[in-house]
């Protein structure tokens, strides 16, 4: 099978993720994908442990999808995160997924959307606990055939979500690693803003583990996590982020990660058509 616009048109490398249409179920999303010619899959650890991990690995075989990601790891930042980590490398291996995608977390203490209590301000401290659980969690992710893949997120959640900033930040921490245990993902929505993306995407080359791909919305909506639009919504030029990946070797699956209220709510069999169609006119691949 293979993802399809609505004329008819092949869209190669399309994968959903699971959070683009929030409203289906795992099983949902699987049947969706097959119903619409989608041949992989991006899949949330909290859906998959709705579902179960043993169902949702028979679900994804049973319909010959890939799982072109697992969100996620990370929150590496505040307290013990190695246990909660050690267990979605796990989940990873179980499900064949081609990354684990690691948010690695924001100030220790800051928590996305409640109020300033008591935090540390100490930005390269949070970021060095990042570089020292990696440590730990890299070989234990190669053992098992896992790659980890650190995601830059936009300056503004450097507070609460990603220590990580840009792609350079990201290479910078992957390096010490093989590029089958650590690589990164390049996300549209977080790194199209970046002066250096393109030398940092060339950079890159095989740490590459994850395309992810949305517009920027603007005005961005008061909750600034629902600013990720349908390509063509926003301000992001695809094309040249798509041909900067392709001349650095990537090939794997194009992942679309879209989170909207107004998409949300939508039917997400009428979504699904009208995503695959811009991805098609805008993103290609």
């Amino acid at each position: 099978m293979s993802g399809r616009t609505g004329d008819g048109r092949a869209v190669r490398r399309f994968a959903l993720n699971q959070w683009t249409t929030r409203r289906w179920s795992v099983a949902e999303a699987v049947d969706g994908c097959v119903r619409h010619g989608v041949e992989a899959i991006g899949l949330w650890r909290q859906d998959v442990a709705e579902q179960g991990l043993e169902e949702t690995v028979e679900l994804v075989g049973d319909a010959g999808l890939r799982v072109s990601s697992l969100c996620r790891g990370g929150f590496l930042t505040s307290g013990d995160a190695l246990d909660d980590n050690r267990r979605a490398i796990d989940e990873a291996a179980a499900l064949k997924a081609a990354c684990l995608v690691m948010v690695v977390g924001g100030l220790p203490g800051v928590v996305p959307g409640e109020p300033l209590g008591a935090i540390s301000r100490d930005l390269a401290g949070a970021r060095e606990r990042v570089a020292e659980a990696l440590a730990v969690l890299a070989p234990y992710a190669g053992e098992r055939g896992v790659r980890l893949a650190l995601e830059p997120l936009h300056p503004m959640y450097c507070a609460d979500r990603a220590v990580l900033s840009t792609l350079g930040q990201a290479l910078d921490l992957a390096e010490p690693y093989p590029v089958e245990q650590v690589g990164v993902v390049v996300d549209t929505f977080h790194v199209w803003w970046d002066p250096q993306v393109f030398r940092q995407i060339a950079r890159a080359g095989e740490r590459i583990a994850s395309y992810q791909v949305c517009d920027f919305l603007s005005p961005l909506p008061a909750d600034v996590l629902l600013g990720r639009g349908v390509m063509g919504d926003g301000v992001i030029d695809f094309a040249p982020l798509t041909a900067a990946v392709t001349e650095a070797g990537y090939t794997g699956d194009i992942e679309v990660e879209i989170f909207n209220a107004d998409v949300w709510a939508a039917d997400p069999d009428e979504v699904l058509p009208r995503i695959m169609a811009r991805f098609g006119e805008l993103v290609g691949g």
